[in-house]
């Protein structure tokens, strides 16, 4: 007796598993596959259609960046194909930045025949459904193929369900072959209303307070609820406070209530919020640390109020009131309740030093400049953390969805997710603002912005060091003058880098041509990396 080869299993004319699987994918708008294939997952190229793209990163970490960014920049899950156990590890990074920013992700990853999966083969994931836990929301492999369809479509509404966050499915290979029932799509709900009781509190206190301020996270541009904040903070005469190690722009940092940015450490909130009376924070947690912190969580005699689509997070929350739901609705359900007092608007937040050239040039100089040659409209997606308050006061965020960085503080994230967001919106320019470290972790992502011919801008701020570890260092008791070993990156050439993915490059150290290279590299049709020399 000779048994059918797998890519020949299922009798003409019955629908397989990977037929019912792309049916499902074109229903749910997923037609664009990133990846990184191995042997296992070859059987679901076969005949691969027309009308799919796939989306080649030349390593899993960048595939899922490249997905993340995509996902977000389309408010839909991306659909992801990793190998078997090693796959899915070298994925591993991006996989927890994900689940922090809260992306929804289809991720399916290749396992070896199941016929052969009693013998411990090569390449076979042992437990490939406990791998990538805690940081999936949920994950699978089915006990027949005929299930695979199903667990797709349950992963795929599940990954959309708020919180967001990716899923996975292992497939063995001799799945995609087999004869299956189609699975038809369905429509599942994706926003929850918020307990109206708790609104009703919520409200009231707003209404009470005499002098508010709201904590802005990036829940907020993740549910399209920008305009509605912006118009809840303006009837309140709120203070518009941004959430420590926010991914997301919630707020125009250029309104008039716009108070800065909280840093993650218990005792500067505390400080920074002091005089305020009631603290409402919005698609955030409240609050995320970095360090350890003694004390009160809010100033005494402030109220603590939340508004989250995370159970977990409210669940969490040490002191205050919360309400657990979508944001948008929940904002638009404020708007109709609250009716406050008239106020005085909170005071302006002082205006930046304006910053000077100098040799070498300062962050500061760099990131003003940037601000003053690009469009307002333009994408920022950024991995720079050493930069990152110099950024919050030189270039500022104005529009909605037009900044993106990893919630997790993983590095390896920004560079591909920032072609990801150029293949969402064509019509955008993406600039894509990376540390020279940051970007050692996915550098691989400029030969597929290349390959895709994406306008990308991307900036490299090269201080030839890891300069957030010297700056963090004193926190654990590093004087100045204290040596601190692994911090130094010298001799990467970030041109000769670039130009090796196919990628053009410049760089620049005299601040005197920095205006002029930013906007000729703005103005490119292909991608193009700026090595900027700071100190």
């Amino acid at each position: 007796m000779t048994l059918p080869s797998p890519a020949s299993s299922a009798a003409p004319g019955t629908t397989t598993v990977r037929e019912a699987v792309l049916a499902l994918l074109r229903a749910f708008d997923m037609t664009t596959i990133f990846g990184n294939p191995g042997s296992t997952e070859l059987p679901l190229f076969l005949d691969f259609p027309d009308d799919f793209r796939y989306v080649l990163g030349l390593h899993e970490g960048v595939a899922v960046g490249m997905a993340d960014g995509y996902a977000q920049a389309r408010r839909n899950a991306s659909f992801i194909n990793l190998h078997s156990a090693a796959g899915v590890g070298n994925a591993m990074g991006n996989i927890f930045t994900a689940y922090k920013n809260r992306t929804p992700l289809v991720i399916t990853a290749g396992q070896q025949s199941r016929s052969i999966l009693p013998y411990d083969p090569f390449l076979h994931s042992a437990q490939a459904t406990e791998l990538p836990k805690p940081y999936v929301k949920w994950s699978c492999e089915p006990a027949r193929a005929q299930d695979v369809p199903l667990a797709i479509a349950r992963g795929y509404y599940i990954a959309m369900q708020p919180p967001c966050g990716p899923v996975l499915i292992s497939v063995p290979a001799d799945d995609w072959a087999q004869p299956c029932e189609p699975v038809a799509a369905r429509q599942v709900g994706k926003q929850l209303r918020p307990d109206p009781a708790v609104m009703v509190e919520i409200a009231r206190a707003l209404d009470a307070a005499r002098r508010p301020a709201f904590v802005i996270g990036a829940g907020i541009d993740r549910d399209g609820a920008w305009n509605d904040v912006v118009e809840l903070a303006e009837r309140h005469q709120a203070a518009a406070w941004v959430a420590p190690m926010s991914g997301r722009c919630g707020f125009p940092e250029d309104h008039p209530q716009f108070a800065g940015f909280l840093p993650a450490i218990r005792e500067k909130i505390v400080s920074l919020l002091a005089g305020y009376d009631c603290i409402f924070v919005i698609g955030a947690p409240a609050f995320t640390y970095h360090v350890e912190g003694f004390g009160p969580h809010v100033p005494p005699g402030a109220a603590l109020l939340q508004l989250t689509d995370d159970p977990q997070v409210a669940a969490w929350a040490p002191v205050g009131t919360a309400a657990v739901g979508s944001i948008g609705l929940g904002v638009r359900e404020l708007l109709a309740l609250t009716e406050p007092p008239r106020r005085a608007p909170p005071p302006a937040r002082a205006p930046a030093p304006r910053a000077e050239p100098s040799a070498p040039m300062s962050t500061a100089y760099v990131l003003q400049t940037l601000a003053e040659v690009r469009d307002a409209g333009s994408v920022v997606v950024e991995e720079a953390p050493s930069a990152r308050p110099v950024m919050h006061r030189y270039l500022p965020m104005l529009r909605s969805e037009t900044f993106y960085t990893m919630c997790s503080g993983g590095l390896g994230y920004s560079m591909p997710a920032a072609v990801g967001v150029a293949l969402a919106r064509p019509q955008a320019k993406v600039i894509g603002l990376i540390g020279d470290g940051s970007s050692m972790y996915s550098i691989q992502a400029l030969w597929s912005a290349a390959q895709l011919k994406l306008p990308i801008t991307f900036i490299i701020l090269n201080n030839r060091r890891y300069a957030a570890l010297r700056e963090f260092a004193p926190t654990f008791g590093f004087k100045p003058e204290d040596a601190l070993a692994g911090t130094d990156l010298p001799d990467l050439d970030f041109v000769s880098l670039a130009r090796g993915h196919g990628c053009q490059a410049v760089r620049v150290s005299d601040p005197a041509s920095l205006r002029d290279a930013l906007r000729e590299a703005l103005a490119s049709p292909v991608p193009i990396l700026v090595d900027v020399e700071i100190s």
